[in-house]
């Protein structure tokens, strides 16, 4: 990242966020999902998440906005009432239907990151794993195991393999960080493996 003119940091990129619609019953998700958001802007990425001002949702889009990065949000206009649309995003899109806006979330994106949350959160961040799987798409995949939130679901992504419905191999297209500083820290880290192995590729004769 470098410094542009009005003093903001240039752009890392574009992180997905997959959470949950409420805060859930313990006060360490939503600190959490408040982290992200802060953290994120702190280091220069921008936020693509599903569009509403609730729940983990919202708290993570409102961290993000208060950082001055930007925030694009994603979401059916049959949800507009439902979901209740964050008003101050920096853009927000509305779709047609739950797989547009699951389509468009991941065609602006640049990795995906999921939060707790309940069967969209998990339907999300598992069809883009599924994507990675089906090499539709490169991008890293993580969740963040606060407080032990996936320790159910990673025993059974391990009775997957015991039973020989995921290829071990295959456990690697889900990445599972600590906090939202580690999940970060992977993203950068990638990002700057790659660059260096582009900028070597140039150099080979």
């Amino acid at each position: 990242m470098s410094d542009v003119p009005d003093g903001k940091l240039a752009s890392a990129g574009r992180i997905c966020v997959f959470c949950g619609s409420s805060v859930g019953a313990s006060p360490k998700y939503l600190a959490e999902a408040k982290l992200l958001g802060q953290q994120m802007a702190g280091r220069g990425w921008n936020l693509v998440y599903g569009g509403t001002s609730i729940g983990l949702m919202g708290a993570t889009a409102d961290a993000v906005l208060a950082g001055g990065a930007e925030v694009t949000g994603v979401l059916p206009q049959a949800l507009q009432d439902r979901e209740i649309a964050h008003q101050g995003l920096t853009k927000l899109h509305f779709v047609g239907s739950m797989h547009e806006r699951k389509a468009l979330m991941a065609s602006l994106s640049d990795a995906f990151i999921a939060l707790p949350g309940g069967y969209g959160t998990l339907d999300e961040f598992f069809e883009i794993v599924t994507w990675a799987q089906l090499n539709i798409h490169s991008k890293p995949c993580i969740l963040i195991n606060t407080d032990d939130y996936f320790d159910f679901l990673l025993r059974f992504l391990d009775h997957a393999v015991k039973d020989e419905f995921v290829k071990p191999d295959n456990l690697r297209f889900v990445r599972v960080a600590r906090n939202s500083a580690q999940a970060l820290d992977w993203l950068e880290q990638g990002r700057n493996n790659a660059s260096l192995n582009k900028n070597r590729a140039r150099l080979e004769p």
